[in-house]
């Protein structure tokens, strides 16, 4: 049952990938374009399985590698589409980023495709922490120089989102742009880099 739990979840979010390096084109929409057409979906189909990752209950996935990613699409992923728009999205962020470095630390990550690579080490990339968007940075470059030159442009765009992620908590410490979802007051210089859209990831 865990397993068939476990693959539920991945084969909801990745699809079925048409090689060994490439991704589910028919999953882009909801990753990058259009994923709040998902956000009920995701709720109906996950939101009990969701509940129980957040109270702990789920912690015996983690022994294996696609247990442990798993719960980092739950924690990292479904939380924002599940609570979108407010504070709860991003609750659960700390404990993905902890997930996330104990999986690489165990070499977790290794073992998965590269496009389940790029969303497990996606967590950090969230993380309004300068070591932790050191880990992210090293992490896609290692992802890149893992994959065939033939295949890499998808990856040198992860790491290239990922230098963007990783600027703005070198400048700002935080991410502006969730300030007022947070409840956070915006400094004049948060709010002109706001303006510019440059580095909008919401």
């Amino acid at each position: 049952m865990m397993n068939e739990t476990i693959e539920r979840i991945l084969d909801y979010w990745f699809g079925g990938f048409p090689d060994a390096y490439s991704a589910d084109l028919s999953r882009q929409a909801m990753w990058f374009e259009q994923g709040y057409k998902y956000d009920q979906e995701i709720f109906i189909e996950f939101g009990a399985v969701y509940q129980r990752a957040i109270e702990g209950e789920l912690e015996h996935w983690l022994d294996i590698p696609r247990g442990r990613l798993a719960i980092i699409v739950l924690l990292d992923q479904f939380s924002r589409h599940i609570h979108r728009g407010y504070p709860e999205a991003f609750a659960q962020d700390e404990k993905a980023q902890a997930i996330c470095l104990e999986g690489i630390g165990a070499g977790d990550d290794f073992s998965l495709h590269p496009v389940e690579r790029s969303f497990f080490y996606l967590p950090l990339q969230h993380a309004e922490d300068g070591e932790k968007q050191k880990w992210s940075i090293q992490a896609y470059n290692q992802l890149l120089a893992d994959v065939p030159e033939t295949h890499q442009q998808p990856y040198r765009e992860m790491l290239e989102y990922a230098m963007k992620h990783h600027y703005v908590i070198e400048n700002f410490g935080r991410f502006p742009e969730l300030n007022e979802i947070l409840g956070r007051v915006s400094t004049p210089e948060e709010i002109a880099f706001m303006e510019n859209r440059e580095y909008a990831f919401l």
